[in-house]
């Protein structure tokens, strides 16, 4: 499907997904949030992407919310009928978030608003030294939007995320590792290059058992643990009968690194 806003593109076993307004620092508009919506349900259809990278075009990552785009949507959300139609926009970053494969978000500058809401939504966050983060919305006078509220608490604590929401200050790439907002901090010409090596890893790995963790750490965080430990054995046994599995014994036996398929 083309898209108008961003580049989607599948190489291998990764999809990129990039943010491309770069003369708009990657500002969202309602288009936007539709083309990443789509391009995150190609990727859970598509059984050879295992692992999928988001970044953003030129200088910034996404500046938040592109408050000029007044044009109409020539992307159609992945979402049809009443469903569609009763499904607010603001969920795409919750979309991200439940997206069935892993996710790493490549941050390249600035990522503010909503377009911080992106990059929570990210399994993983990898950025650049010249990276810097906003909760921008008090600046505006509004109260936080597309997730925000609920993803930054959980990454980096309440005091450091009401912190955030409260002031709208920007916090600096090294800033951003300290309290755990990132993973990894590289400088600028090495972060494209370290998030793929990072996700070719990970699509590398048993894309089955991978995303069945990935599904057990986010449900985990609305279970007691004894129904927790239940749910783990239960789905641990659709591992059983994968070729990976086999490999995975194989070559534990043979004393050497598994190769595994992803099925």
């Amino acid at each position: 499907m083309p898209f108008k806003d961003i580049i989607w593109e599948v190489d291998g076993n990764i999809g990129r997904l990039t943010l491309n307004k770069p003369e708009k620092l990657n500002a969202l508009s309602n288009n936007s949030w539709a083309e990443i919506e789509q391009a995150i349900a190609e990727a859970n259809e598509n059984d050879d992407v295992r692992a999928v990278l988001i970044t953003g075009a030129g200088r910034g990552f996404c500046s938040g919310t592109d408050l000029t785009y007044t044009g109409d949507l020539d992307v159609p959300r992945p979402f049809a009928g009443r469903a569609g139609r009763a499904r607010t926009r603001m969920l795409c970053a919750a979309w991200v978030y439940h997206c069935e494969k892993p996710t790493i978000a490549a941050v390249n500058g600035v990522c503010v608003g909503a377009g911080l809401s992106l990059a929570l939504a990210c399994d993983i966050r990898v950025a650049s030294t010249e990276s810097k983060f906003s909760s921008i919305f008090i600046k505006r006078a509004i109260s936080p939007d597309t997730g925000t509220s609920w993803l930054l608490p959980r990454l980096v604590g309440m005091e450091n995320a009401l912190k955030m929401m409260y002031t709208g200050n920007l916090v600096s790439g090294p800033d951003a590792l300290k309290m755990g907002l990132v993973s990894e901090l590289v400088e600028p010409e090495e972060l494209l290059e370290r998030a793929e090596s990072l996700a070719k890893e990970i699509a590398s790995g048993p894309s089955v058992a991978v995303e069945i963790a990935k599904r057990l750490a986010h449900d985990g965080l609305h279970r007691g643990l004894d129904e927790h430990v239940e749910i783990e054995t239960f789905l641990q046994g659709s591992t059983r009968d994968t070729e990976d599995i086999k490999e995975g014994r194989l070559a534990f036996v043979e004393k050497r690194e598994p190769i595994f398929k992803g099925r």
